[in-house]
């Protein structure tokens, strides 16, 4: 038996040529939406097979001795092994296909628990080594009494509502520049992560460059979608509840058409996985959650600038108050809202990324995250994009905030219950103005 680190020169062997035709299909399908390019995989390694992981909490440390037995989809074992004293493991399988990786719960130490189920379902190409994330609960987010853990989800809802602004702001700006309620913006999400999961973990690129890479991808879906289908029916005189009927229509096909392309498992990125959380004193958190904090604060500052400063921000913010005035004014409309679906598909991917380090590559990670994307733009204020930015840091904290005292299954039926009241209170959200010019 050999360890997860002994398999990375194997990484190396991987065809980049699979993630690239992968890359191609899902820009052609998030584009236009009229069917998916014939795929034909490259030639696998013939050999390799295996999935590994590693058993670990933050307050106890590695966790070794733990049983993990691996089997088919069918319920026939494969093989079973232990885990090291680093809680590392690592099980060789007889070829790809599908498998199913169990953890004995029965031991697990006194004290740790699993935090889902205690089986994780995956996909095995050949030639492939599969990380496999299952995750342990050794209570130590909830000692030190309610305070320290209302500390710690406040420490998640931030992070988590920068996460949704990361994504919620492209939609805010659209909104505000076309007027279009776009339901299909989570499978921007979504094509974002699978496209940088195939980059990093088919294609063997480190996990950063593999991220850049979706973002321009991102981008490209977005200047596709403007062009392909949103600019074409603005000439036509297309209505906005028509629109929206599309819009609608569009995130179906996607998000299956992504489905097939994909599949319905659960995938982790092939970096960042196996990481103890650092204990800050009043909550603790892992490196790539701070990570994900720093570059989410670093990206919407950006943004927050080219909005004031730039040349290209101050007509996204003319075209959002009044289309025909900044037309008018000799502001090229259309290059304004080709630059925000760019702007928009690029943030997108990079949220989706940063979703899927913390729940894993889904096929409809976006389409569960969209609710709250809508819920943090009207509740900030429909077609501003620091609105979104607030209003997203609101849903976040108050979804996370919320698990003191319901389950944490309901938590996202804390933030639409938010989004009622605030629209009760004050409709046009938080930063919206009471009624918009034109």
């Amino acid at each position: 038996m050999t360890h997860a680190g002994d398999r990375v020169k194997h990484r190396t062997a991987r065809r980049p040529e699979r993630a690239g035709g992968v890359l191609l299909r899902l820009l052609l399908v998030a584009a236009f939406g009229f069917g998916l390019a014939a795929f034909t995989p490259g030639i696998a390694q013939a050999e390799g097979e295996a999935v590994f992981g590693a058993l670990q909490t933050s307050k106890s440390g590695p966790i070794e001795g733990v049983k993990v037995v691996v089997q088919t989809a069918d319920g026939k074992e494969v093989t079973s092994v232990t885990t090291d004293a680093d809680g590392k493991w690592s099980a060789d399988l007889p070829g790809p296909g599908q498998y199913v990786v169990k953890v004995s719960a029965s031991d697990l130490p006194d004290g740790i628990k699993l935090s889902g189920a205690d089986s994780r379902t995956v996909t095995v190409e050949a030639g492939r080594r599969q990380p496999v994330s299952i995750g342990l609960e050794d209570g130590s987010r909830g000692s030190g009494g309610g305070g320290i853990r209302a500390v710690q989800l406040l420490v998640d809802g931030l992070r988590f509502g920068l996460l949704i602004a990361m994504c919620a702001v492209g939609l805010s700006l659209i909104f505000g520049t076309t007027g279009l309620t776009n339901f299909a913006h989570g499978e921007l999400v979504t094509i974002g992560a699978i496209i940088a999961w195939y980059i990093n973990v088919d294609g063997g690129v480190p996990l950063i460059p593999a991220t850049i890479l979706a973002m321009i991808a991102g981008a490209a879906v977005g200047a596709l979608n403007e062009l392909g289908i949103w600019r074409p029916l603005r000439r036509r005189g297309t209505g906005l509840v028509a629109a929206l009927v599309v819009s609608i229509g569009l995130s179906l096909l996607l998000r299956y058409l992504i489905q097939i392309v994909y599949g319905g498992f659960s995938n982790p990125y092939a970096e960042y996985q196996s990481q103890l959380a650092v204990n800050y004193g009043v909550f603790t958190m892992t490196n790539r959650s701070l990570f994900s904090i720093i570059v989410s604060i670093v990206v919407l500052l950006l943004i927050a600038v080219m909005l004031q400063r730039t040349k290209i921000g101050k007509a996204m913010r003319a075209v959002s108050d009044n289309r025909d005035l900044a037309a008018s004014s000799g502001i090229d409309v259309n290059r304004v809202i080709l630059v925000v679906w760019m702007m928009g598909g690029a943030l997108a991917a990079l949220g989706g990324v940063l979703l899927g380090l913390s729940d894993q590559v889904q096929w409809d990670m976006g389409f569960r995250l969209l609710l709250l994307m809508f819920a943090g733009v009207t509740l900030g204020g429909l077609g501003t994009a620091y609105g979104a930015l607030v209003g997203s840091l609101v849903v976040g904290v108050f979804v996370q905030m919320s698990t003191l005292v319901i389950p944490d299954d309901m938590k996202y039926v804390g933030g639409l219950l938010l989004l009622i009241v605030i629209l009760v209170i004050r409709p046009q959200g938080i930063l919206g103005s009471r009624a918009r010019i034109g």
